[in-house]
């Protein structure tokens, strides 16, 4: 039997909320696969942003793309500042 054919198998003896877990690792798998590939393999473009972008990459980056063209500005920023949450910090850091 092929993989497919096992991972099929599987899939109809299992719940759906582990099948929704395996859908998401999957995407993920397949995201991570695309983003560790050498540049010269996913496109021949020379304007390919580096997999491992640091801060710097990133303002040089913002150089490039010019100014704000749009007339919609204003209607950007409210959406923004009607729908973001906001932040709490009143919890202990597990990580600590």
């Amino acid at each position: 039997m092929t993989i497919k054919e096992l991972l099929l198998i599987e899939i109809e003896s299992t719940s759906d909320t582990i099948l929704t877990e395996t859908l998401d690792f999957l995407r993920f798998l397949k995201t991570k696969e695309t983003q560790t590939q050498p540049v010269s393999s996913v496109a021949d473009s020379a304007d390919q942003t580096p997999v491992n972008s640091t801060g710097r990459s990133l303002l040089e980056h913002l150089k490039t793309i010019g100014k704000w063209s749009g007339d919609d500005l204003q209607e950007c920023l409210e959406l923004v500042y009607a729908t973001r949450g906001k932040a709490k910090f009143d919890y202990d850091n597990p990580f600590e």
